[in-house]
């Protein structure tokens, strides 16, 4: 074992960065290439349709049928010319992930041969039936048949000569399996609730839009030394590893230099996702060894989250190109900073006004506060749905550590947005809304210009974060479906609108002026919504404390942190948005026990192996050899000399045999708690059984491993260390 890892690790060292073949090109001419966007649409559609679907997309209008025959062929047409062969329905199931069956383009000709062709009917919707998807009890195995249907607002694309279409994810009964289905109803409840709203300031205004920038962090680890880590293969993070002597502490990585090897598996990456829209733009090493970021331009919420979730796909198969492979886990590595995929969210008007950007005009600022105070009353209200929204048994090893915010939700706002929001609750009047965006700072150096200064600052521990023009949602896990986390925002958030309308139209049909209503219900938001109003440092004891004061959730227990979904403000939410019914909120909740469970289960086994088949013979290995040798020098030495020399490898010895005995006792015990916690039917207290009783064993499994690493003769340890697997260059 140990030559395997000695020669997988100079294996790694020794590589040295895969040529990519750079497009002559610059980006805009291929960017797209392999995107059916309007540029492709306009090319390969008959007039009349093109009209047809951009008006249905921009005006969120149904498209006929025959519509829909005249975009099929058009669309078979353009994918066959890119050597496109099959078609697929691509949609998002409850695993956080895609998934897609493929058909190919042909069908009997009655002559004895085949045609090319694709309809209408093929392109709206399918069967795929995909029954083995998680569903929480809401399909039964004699009814298995599920639908898919086309999203005209997502573009489709081809992936490895497949043309992919974006399509929500259905039950015969109507039920959605998929993140997509809610996630597009969120959007549009947000729409006709923000849109409402901001017609009190122009009323010209038909749509409003919900934007999303996610910023996704991973790390990236040499093939052939993950291959030799079963716990990285099995479940995408470190069971067990002892920190490395240097790791982040220097903070020399973050913004470093990108070696060449990462920066040829970044362009290479680049290029893939120009090609399919994804308009990658920022790239650079974070904080951690092997850790990075990609982050691109911020998009409509829908196609963000579709192309989040290509990115992660093609990201995975791009990396093998270049002999790595990304770990797109929340926590692989312990002791270092996990990984996040914040979530940048805003809103905007069809008129080109950002809802979350402070104006010109008094009247401009008065809907700035009226959209930022309503958001943050959101989240106040639901800040334990917004919690439960991002949890998971993965993200539950970053929350709380290593930059990562914290498992209680808060705002923060930063004093420039504070000192307004303090104005309003103080004033009486809305003649206070005059105030400017940026200030100027010089620095006192003629080589430096003036620096506008943005009107907030940042707080990497706040998990909600206003952040200029936008709310940051930092505490959104890198290996989730962004559409989790922006489903529940944009309900909350729609919700809160809809609430806040009908108050003002109350005070407007007792007469009161606008911007006095308007002002007053503004005013009355800042004075309850305290509570969630937090500018300092998540990470401090004293915050907890005063969290559980304040009255925000402050529950750590991801499977109890699930019932938020299932508490009657969030179940009367979803319903009155139209977003999820009280049956979909409860199956969710379901899959989302199970998926705890069956996760903790995976790494309890992989973890048992790993002691029991690979640390404990190495461990008692090495304990022969020093017991050996101690027999050698006793034959060499009179007694009292013989107890000087050996002191220290008694000791050793005596710590080995401890730590070895007490993994032996605590794998007996985990697989005994295994036992006890899969007997319990429900799903709930399954996962809590989990949580409670398996978690806490494999903690102090890991605890006595890493001991041994630190113990054990380099030579003999069987598996790669962080000092290896972090440091690649």
């Amino acid at each position: 074992m140990s030559d395997l890892r000695f020669k997988v690790v100079e294996e790694a060292f020794d590589r040295k960065a895969v040529h990519v073949d750079i497009p002559n090109e610059r980006p805009e001419a291929y960017y797209g290439k392999y995107v059916f966007n309007r540029q492709k649409m306009f090319e390969y559609l008959p007039k009349q349709t093109y009209d047809a679907l951009v008006n249905a997309i921009d005006n969120k209008e149904p498209l006929s049928r025959e519509i829909a025959d005249s975009v099929a062929q058009g669309m078979k047409k353009w994918a066959i010319d890119n050597g496109a062969r099959h078609y697929t329905h691509w949609f998002h199931p409850l695993t956080d992930g895609t998934a897609e069956k493929h058909d190919a383009f042909i069908d009997h000709d009655g002559k004895g041969g085949v045609v090319e062709t694709f309809t209408g009917k093929l392109l709206v919707q399918q069967e795929p039936d995909a029954s083995s998807f998680p569903n929480g009890g809401i399909r039964n195995t004699f009814e298995a048949r599920g639908y898919s249907a086309w999203d005209i607002s997502s573009p489709a694309f081809i992936l490895d000569k497949t043309l992919c279409i974006p399509t929500i994810f259905i039950s015969y009964t109507g039920e959605s399996l998929d993140y997509k289905t809610p996630l597009l109803r969120s959007i549009n409840a947000v729409d006709k609730a923000a849109t409402a709203v901001a017609r009190y300031f122009d009323p010209t205004v038909k749509h409003v839009n919900s934007f999303l920038g996610w910023e996704q962090e991973y790390f990236l680890v040499d093939e052939a030394l993950y291959s030799a880590r079963p716990d990285l293969v099995m479940t995408g993070r470190t069971l067990m590893g002892h920190e490395s002597a240097k790791n982040q502490q220097l903070e020399d990585h973050y913004f470093g230099a990108i070696p060449s090897r990462v920066e040829a598996f970044m362009l290479d990456l680049e290029i893939e996702c120009h090609k399919l829209g994804i308009p990658a733009k920022t790239r650079h090493n974070e904080v951690a060894p092997n850790q990075f970021e990609l982050a691109p331009i911020y998009e409509e919420t829908n196609l963000a989250n579709d192309h989040n979730l290509l990115l992660m796909s093609i990201m995975s198969e791009v990396a093998r190109r270049h002999n790595f492979r990304v770990l797109l886990h929340e926590k692989p590595f312990a002791g270092i900073n996990g990984s996040g995929k914040h979530n940048n969210w805003s809103l905007g008007t069809d008129t080109g006004v950002a809802l979350f950007s402070p104006g010109k005009t008094p009247m401009q600022n008065l809907q700035f506060i009226t959209f930022v105070v309503n958001a943050m009353a959101a989240v106040y209200r639901h800040n334990g749905l917004l919690k439960a929204s991002i949890s998971s048994a993965t993200n539950a090893h970053r929350l709380g550590a290593n930059e990562a915010p914290p498992a209680i939700i808060s705002i923060f706002t930063g004093t420039y947005l504070a000192n307004i929001l303090n104005k309003i609750e103080k004033s009486d009047s809305a003649d206070i809304l005059d105030f400017s965006t940026k200030e100027g700072m010089s620095l006192g150096l003629s080589q430096i210009p003036e620096i506008l200064v943005d009107n907030t600052d940042r707080n990497r521990t706040s998990p909600f974060a206003f952040t200029g023009n936008r709310f940051e949602f930092r505490a959104v896990g890198s290996s989730a479906n962004c559409a989790s986390a922006m489903l529940a925002l944009n309900a909350a958030v729609a919700d809160e609108l809809n609430s806040f309308k009908a108050k003002i139209d109350a005070r407007l049909a007792k007469g009161e002026d606008l911007t006095n209503a308007l002002f007053n219900e503004i005013r009355a938001l800042i004075i309850e919504t305290k509570p969630i109003h937090f500018d300092g440092n998540g990470y401090s004891d004293e915050w907890r404390q005063e969290a559980e004061a304040r009255g925000l959730d402050c529950e750590t227990c991801v499977p109890k942190i699930f019932d938020a979904y299932l508490l009657n403000s969030s179940i009367e939410m979803f319903k009155r948005t139209g977003v999820l019914s009280e049956v979909e909120l409860e199956a969710r909740n379901e899959v989302k026990w199970e998926m705890y469970t069956k996760k903790i289960q995976i790494e309890a086994r992989v973890l048992g192996d790993l002691a029991m088949n690979h640390i404990v013979p190495v461990a008692t290995r090495y304990q022969s050899f020093l017991v050996d040798n101690l027999v050698k020098i006793k034959s060499l030495f009179p007694e009292e000399k013989f107890a000087q020399f050996v002191e220290q490898d008694l000791g050793n010895i005596e710590k080995i045999a401890g730590h070895m005995s007490t993994i032996k006792r605590e794998v007996e015990n985990m697989v005994e708690e295994r036992r006890l916690a899969n007997q319990i039917e429900s799903e709930r207290e399954k996962a809590i059984a989990y949580h409670d009783n398996v978690v806490p064993r494999m903690e102090t499994i890991r605890y006595h491993m890493d001991k041994l690493e630190l113990m054990i003769d380099n030579e003999m340890w069987p598996l790669p260390k962080y000092r290896e697997l972090l440091f690649i260059r």
